[in-house]
């Protein structure tokens, strides 16, 4: 009768341990996600890492750096798409020449913050942050002075860019959010 009683109760164990942990994880990106500004954005982007970020600030904010990298080469590819094809020419043709030179500004910006996070030390952690985030923020800064160039689009390709331009720049603020937090945290 024991025997037959732990075959019906292990499943159940096995199943409420799956959801406990399922639970946790969607509770560490929450938790991380906490102190950014387009927390629905970063809680969906930055899930994935849950189980290997865990409560862990420089692993969120390494994860937040890579996927910000994502994105800007994404946006960065289009604009070069956009720039060679001329699907924008006429008051956008300058505008778009420098979106580019910043993305690719921004771009170098944020593999120089990734590599300074993968590479942490107690000696020199807090010099290290103000690097990051003075990068993070000229990261942003070239989104930002992208998006100068469409500030009130006509057409769709523009309005299109521009809201591209702007996704961006939400994944760098919640980037610098998250390094903020490991900042303020420490190793």
């Amino acid at each position: 009768m024991l025997m037959a009683n732990a075959n019906v109760y292990l499943p159940l164990l096995l199943l409420l341990s799956v959801l406990k942990h399922g639970q946790s994880a969607s509770n560490y990106v929450q938790d991380a996600c906490s102190v950014t500004r387009y927390r629905a954005l970063c809680i969906s982007t930055l899930a994935p890492f849950s189980s290997s970020a865990k409560t862990s600030p420089s692993k969120w904010a390494r994860a937040g750096v890579s996927v910000t990298i994502g994105e800007t080469k994404k946006v960065a590819q289009y604009l070069i798409k956009v720039k060679k094809y001329k699907e924008m020419s006429g008051r956008y043709r300058i505008p778009v020449s420098d979106c580019t030179e910043c993305f690719q500004n921004a771009i170098d910006q944020l593999h120089g913050s990734l590599g300074v996070l993968r590479n942490l030390s107690a000696g020199n952690f807090y010099e290290q942050m103000g690097d990051v985030t003075t990068w993070l923020s000229a990261a942003l800064t070239d989104q930002n002075t992208c998006m100068d160039g469409f500030e009130n689009p006509k057409g769709k390709q523009a309005k299109m860019l521009r809201n591209r331009v702007l996704r961006c720049s939400y994944f760098t603020s919640n980037a610098l959010a998250l390094v903020n937090k490991l900042a303020t945290s420490g190793l």
